[in-house]
């Protein structure tokens, strides 16, 4: 699959990995196209995403001549991958291909990097190799597993399942809703997940809030947070006389499950140590009516979940728009809900793309806002080129609006010069023309009646298409 951009390339096999849990393959120019994709590199290795990227390079007896492309490629690739290597022989790239598809499946999931120098890619010699064994997940800690009921029996409300990783799939939400069930102990989500299973059916979990003051509130009552597949929860950027950590100073941290470990197994251990028996996951109520009147956060999710097909997934780089939006979806049909996980802007689009390809069918819906959607909207035409089945909903609101929001979390007041560095109106971005030039037929909504009627109709249709809401 041709992507225009080396970080449209690079998200797309972190949403491939994502829906396929196998990893796509990556070709990249040199060290300055490693570079160019580096942002979404990071963002699915935050993601534990496995992906193999193999990155071209000058041929071995040339690079002392330094010519222009040349690049420390080993440096940059060290950056976002668990294993690099450089095959300097035609005889060793089966052999270290075979390696880097084993390390990219190495759980979670991993990025690795395979650098193939011109003459190692056309001399003679070269050996077809055997797949490698996919590594089993590290074992699971009896003691962890001891502990947790042992708190979790004692502690009732004052207790939190933290969820992260494949704990935030479906047979990790019913295992932990039955731990919940049984212990009275709460549960969330952590902020930072690359795909959740979300809809009718799944656990009605919310995430951990962005804002700091608002995650620190929503933690606040708890003694002891037990983690599985999740991090202590921190803030994403520091703030003036304000902690890291969003969690009480008293609160006991308690590690279930590592994020390399097996998160289902442990919840099931879990569950079997408490004896906690089965038990239904609650009705979230009806589905929701389509919203009407001027666009605003509530009213889109509304709508999103009153249309959306089943087993829709969602691509959410929404930004600050969309912080909100879990609560108003919990009764639409299952699916599967995708984030940035890394913080990298820029991901949305390539990432909706690749679950695409991953998702053999499947609608996948961008939520997407406009100034992130610039820094990769050469997917658009790869969506078009393989008549993918993307809707894209474009948040446009003319503006930075999250760094409006960081600069208010620093007790700043940005001045005029600030403002205009913010400020994506002058000139307007028509992103009609934008997706009309990359071959997706798109058309704008300033209401929701009128993002409603677009939505429903981009569904029946085959290939991709873009909504431009006036936000």
């Amino acid at each position: 699959m041709l992507g225009l951009h080396e970080n449209v390339v690079t998200g797309m096999a972190d949403g491939y990995w994502r829906i396929a849990r196998k990893p796509a393959c990556t070709l990249l120019h040199c060290g300055p196209g490693l570079a160019n994709g580096l942002a979404n590199l990071h963002n699915a290795r935050r993601a534990r995403s496995g992906i193999v990227n193999i990155v071209g390079d000058q041929a071995t007896w040339h690079r002392p001549h330094d010519p222009p492309l040349t690049a420390d490629t080993e440096g940059l690739a060290r950056t976002v991958s668990a294993w690099v290597r450089t095959s300097t022989r035609a005889a060793d790239v089966g052999r270290d291909a075979a390696a880097a598809v084993q390390a990219a499946r190495t759980a979670p999931g991993q990025v690795a990097t395979l650098i193939l120098p011109s003459d190692a890619s056309w001399d003679e010699g070269g050996v077809v190799a055997e797949a490698l064994p996919v590594p089993e997940a590290p074992p699971l800690d009896p003691y962890a597993v001891e502990r947790a009921a042992q708190v979790l029996r004692g502690a009732g409300g004052k207790a939190l399942l933290l969820l992260a990783g494949p704990a935030v799939q479906a047979d990790g939400q019913d295992l932990a809703w039955r731990i919940a069930q049984a212990t009275g102990a709460k549960l969330m989500a952590d902020y930072v997940n690359a795909h959740v299973a979300r809809g009718r059916g799944r656990v009605q979990l919310e995430r951990v809030p962005y804002v700091t003051e608002l995650a620190m509130q929503a933690l606040a009552s708890f003694e002891h947070i037990v983690l599985v597949n999740a991090k202590p929860p921190v803030a994403f950027f520091a703030y003036p006389d304000k902690p890291s950590t969003q969690y009480p100073d008293g609160a006991q941290l308690h590690v279930l499950a590592r994020a390399e470990q097996d998160g289902v197994a442990a919840l099931r251990a879990l569950a079997d140590a408490l004896q906690a028996p089965a038990c239904a996951i609650p009705d979230p109520g009806p589905r929701p009516a389509p919203a009407t009147g001027a666009p605003s956060p509530e009213k889109l999710a509304q709508t999103v979940a009153a249309l959306m097909p089943e087993q829709a997934i969602v691509s959410d780089e929404s930004v600050s728009y969309g912080r909100g939006f879990y609560r108003h979806t919990h009764a639409s049909p299952p699916h599967d809900w995708l984030h940035l996980a890394g913080g990298a802007i820029g991901d949305g689009l390539p990432v909706a793309t690749g679950a695409a390809l991953a998702g053999r069918g499947r609608r996948v819906i961008s939520l997407q806002a406009d100034g992130s959607a610039m820094y990769s909207l050469q997917a658009l035409w790869t969506q078009a080129r393989e008549r993918l089945p993307c809707t894209t909903i474009l948040l446009n609101n003319g503006r930075y609006n999250i760094l409006i929001g960081e600069f208010k979390g620093v007790g700043a007041t940005p001045g005029p010069t600030a403002m205009q560095m913010l400020d994506l109106g002058n000139p307007g971005l028509d992103w009609v023309k934008l997706a009309n030039g990359m071959g997706v037929e798109a058309a704008r909504a300033t209401t929701m009646e009128d993002c409603a009627g677009l939505l429903a109709a981009s569904f029946r249709r085959d290939g991709p298409f873009l909504i431009e809401l006036m936000v």
